[in-house]
């Protein structure tokens, strides 16, 4: 296929980490970069052998060489840039979370549909080979019929009292929103629907760097009768920085899972099993823009659509409200 040119918009600590991640994608991908910093812009084009560098977003918006762009900015941001992009003929890749609210979707889907490009939501978690792999395995009906999920992600991890994540008009919402997202969707995405779901949040720290509420657990129901938590927070230690374990069991066995996707141990008929999902794009960046590259050259929507990313937010939804003592709540479909 022919290489796909993309101009990030924004040169911040994620478009760095997107951009390693296509080092091995050169064959498909070209990569320019946007900032409003030209000097900044043309440190990273030189740092990932990029093709371009600009002085403004609009510059690289508005460059008919460029087929699609990388908004990878402040979430507050997202949704002006996107509809900018998308009007001035470029597919997107917005990082997640895209957007605050379930309207700003809405906006952006009936552009996309309008103008016919292809939107894609940077949920990487979606494409990573821990990912695939549980689908599979549900799929296969390893576990029999499920009865529990149960996910942790845990680590003390704090931000700097200068870092954006700390004003939630930039982030959009406190620590689990901007971040806790990705474990949501992979809770949610695995084969099985969640149809009820509800967010206890622990009472905030007082004190210190990071002034955002780090933690949440939520509680949710699944449309095949199974029911399943999820623990997040990024204030309580974990083993060697970030090692924990999740699982789902089933009636016939259990999986358990290293919650970034070093190892998978099936526990069913016969001795217990260990896989190894696969290292090599561990986080799923580079299968994401492969799935993104070929969505626009076939005209198609991607897996990780703006209508799948319409669900998360609706059980993001759900949770906020509950938060506010309404209780257990049917997520809308």
């Amino acid at each position: 296929m022919q290489s796909l040119h993309i101009a990030f918009l924004g040169c911040g600590f994620i478009t760095r980490v997107h951009s390693r991640h296509l080092r091995r994608l050169r064959s498909e991908i070209v990569c320019s970069y946007a900032s409003r910093d030209r000097d900044k812009a043309e440190q990273f084009r030189r740092s990932f052998n990029g093709q371009r560098s600009y002085a403004s977003y609009e510059e690289a918006i508005g460059d008919p060489g460029v087929d699609a762009v990388v908004v990878a900015v402040p979430p507050r941001f997202h949704l002006e840039l996107t509809l900018r992009a998308l009007e001035a003929g470029k597919h997107v890749l917005v990082e997640k979370p895209a957007f605050p609210r379930l309207a700003d979707y809405e906006t952006v889907a009936d552009a996309k549909t309008r103008l016919r490009k292809v939107v894609l939501v940077g949920e990487n978690d979606h494409y990573k080979p821990l990912a695939v792999c549980l689908r599979q395995l549900l799929k296969r009906g390893v576990i029999g019929e499920m009865v529990f999920g149960h996910f942790t992600t845990l680590v003390r991890k704090f931000k700097s009292a200068d870092d954006w994540r700390n004003d939630e008009t930039m982030a959009g919402g406190d620590a689990f929103f901007e971040e806790g997202i990705h474990w949501l969707h992979l809770a949610s995405s695995l084969g099985p629907r969640i149809v009820r779901i509800e967010g206890f949040r622990p009472s905030p720290a007082v004190g210190g760097s990071d002034t955002r509420a780090k933690s949440m657990m939520v509680a949710f129901e699944y449309d095949n009768g199974a029911v399943g938590s999820l623990y997040y927070s990024r204030e309580v230690p974990s083993l060697l920085q970030g090692l924990r374990l999740s699982k789902l069991l089933g009636r016939e066995g259990i999986i358990t899972f290293e919650s970034n996707g070093a190892f998978v141990i099936v526990r069913g008929e016969g001795f217990p099993r260990i896989l190894f999902p696969g290292f090599r794009d561990i986080r799923g960046y580079q299968a994401m823009y492969r799935d993104f590259h070929r969505s626009i050259r076939e005209e198609r929507s991607p897996a990780m659509s703006i209508e799948v990313a319409m669900d998360d937010q609706r059980l993001m939804d759900r949770i906020y409200a509950s938060l506010k003592g309404t209780g257990p709540l049917a997520v809308a479909r």
